[in-house]
C-alpha cells in the first residue's frame, strides 16, 4: 500500500498540480479517481484519498471538478462533505453527483429539493433509491417534473399521502397522473382518484392491473359524462374477495339478474356464486351446494329465494350445466381460452335472454380468445 500511495503522490499529484491545460488536469483527475476507487485501500490510504478528493474539489476548473464527480458518483469513496460541496457545485459537476451518490443522507437531499432547483430535484426523484421521508418532500414541494420522475421510479418509496399530495398538485398533468398509475402497486384509495383523472389508455391499465373498488366501477358505468366505462364481470377477476364485491354491488342495486347471466356465460362461476349467495342471504357454502351438489332441484330453490325472474331460469340453468360439462371434460375453468369455450358453448344453446344480454355476449364472443378483454360496457 506504501507504494501505491507514493505513486499516487508522486506522479500523478504532480501532473495534477503542475498541469497548466484543464484537459490534461481532468484527465489526470479522472485517472487519479479512477485508481482510488478500484485499489483495496487501508486506513492510511482512505485518509490520504480523502485529501486528494477535497483538493480536487477546490480546482479552480469545471472541468476537473466534473472529471471527479462523474467517475466517482456511485463511489463510496467520496466523503460526505465533499459530496455536499460538489452538490452545490453547477449543475455539470453537481447532477451526476446528486444522482447517483451513497453518501448522502436524507437530511442532505431534502435540503437540495427545498432548494427548488427544477433539475435537481429531478436528480433526488430519480436515485437508484429514494427513501419515504425524502420523496414526501418531493411530493410536497417539487416542480412537475421532479413529481413525474419520482412517480415513474419505482424504487421511489412514495407512502400513500405522498402519493395523494402528488395528485392534489399536478391532477391535471396527463403525465403526471400516467406516472403515478404506472407504478407497479398503487393503494386503493390512489387508483380511485387516479381513475377520474385518468386518460382513456390509463383508465384502461388502471382497471384492469389495480384493484378498483365496485362503487367506482359503478359508478364509471353509470355516468354517461364517461367516454369509458368498466365491465363489471371483468372487474370481478381481480378481487380477491368475491363475497364483499357482490355484497357491494348489493348495496348499489347492480347484483341484477342480468350482470350474474353476464358472469355466467362467461364462465365466472365464482361470481355467480357469491352473487346468488348474496341475493339469496345464504352463506356461500350453502350456496354452493345448492347450485353444485343438491341435484336438479337445488340451483331452482336458491334462484327463486334469490328473487330472480322465473322467465330467465332455463338460461341460467343452461349456463351451469354447461360449466359443470367442460368441468367434466377436464378444462382449466380459470383461463381466457375457458371463457372463450364456455361462451361458445352457452351461445349454441340459444338461450332465451334479453336482447341487451344476448348484444354483450356476442360482442365478446367476437373477440379473439388471445386478446385482452377491453373495457366495455357495464350492466
Amino acid at each position: 500500500m506504501t507504494a501505491y500511495r507514493a505513486r499516487l503522490t508522486e506522479l500523478d499529484i504532480r501532473r495534477l498540480i503542475k498541469a497548466a491545460d484543464d484537459d490534461e488536469r481532468a484527465a489526470a483527475a479522472h485517472k487519479l479517481c479512477r485508481s482510488m476507487d478500484r485499489a483495496d485501500l487501508d486506513e492510511a490510504g482512505q485518509a490520504a484519498a480523502h485529501k486528494i478528493l477535497r483538493m480536487l474539489a477546490e480546482d479552480a476548473a469545471e472541468l476537473v471538478r466534473r472529471a471527479m464527480a462523474v467517475t466517482l458518483k456511485s463511489s463510496d469513496l467520496v466523503p460526505r462533505d465533499v459530496a455536499r460541496r460538489l452538490a452545490a457545485d453547477v449543475d455539470s459537476v453537481a447532477l451526476p453527483i446528486i444522482n447517483f451518490s451513497p453518501v448522502f443522507e436524507d437530511a442532505d437531499l431534502i435540503e437540495i429539493v427545498r432548494a427548488g432547483s427544477a433539475v435537481r430535484q429531478s436528480a433526488v426523484a430519480a436515485r437508484p433509491v429514494v427513501s419515504r421521508d425524502v420523496a414526501a418532500v418531493v411530493a410536497d414541494v417539487g416542480c412537475e417534473q421532479a413529481v413525474r420522475t419520482l412517480a415513474a421510479n419505482d424504487n421511489a418509496d412514495i407512502a400513500e399521502p405522498a402519493l395523494g399530495r402528488c395528485i392534489d398538485r399536478f391532477g391535471s398533468s396527463p403525465e403526471v397522473v400516467a406516472a403515478i398509475a404506472y407504478r407497479q402497486a398503487l393503494p386503493l384509495s390512489v387508483t380511485e382518484r387516479l381513475v377520474e383523472l385518468a386518460s382513456d389508455a390509463v383508465r384502461e391499465h388502471l382497471v384492469t392491473r389495480h384493484a378498483v373498488a365496485p362503487e367506482t366501477a359503478i359508478r364509471l358505468a353509470t355516468f354517461a359524462r364517461e367516454r369509458a366505462t368498466v365491465d363489471l364481470v371483468d372487474q370481478a377477476s381481480s378481487h380477491a374477495d368475491l363475497g364483499q364485491f357482490a355484497a357491494a354491488l348489493n348495496g348499489r342495486k347492480a347484483l341484477t339478474a342480468s350482470l350474474l347471466l353476464r358472469a355466467l356465460a362467461r364462465g365466472q362461476m365464482a361470481l355467480f356464486e357469491h352473487g346468488l349467495a348474496e341475493l339469496a342471504g345464504t352463506p356461500h357454502q350453502r350456496a354452493w351446494l345448492m347450485i353444485h351438489d343438491a341435484g336438479p332441484l337445488g340451483l331452482k330453490a336458491i334462484y327463486d329465494r334469490a328473487g330472480l325472474p322465473p322467465r330467465l331460469f332455463q338460461a341460467f340453468r343452461a349456463g351451469v350445466d354447461t360449466w359443470r360439462a367442460l368441468q367434466a371434460e377436464g378444462a382449466d375453468t380459470s383461463g381466457d381460452a375457458f371463457r372463450q369455450q364456455m361462451l361458445e358453448r352457452f351461445l349454441t344453446q340459444r338461450p332465451n335472454v334479453g336482447r341487451d344480454d344476448l348484444s354483450y355476449l356476442m360482442e365478446r364472443l367476437d373477440r379473439h380468445p388471445a386478446e385482452p378483454d377491453e373495457i366495455g360496457a357495464a350492466a
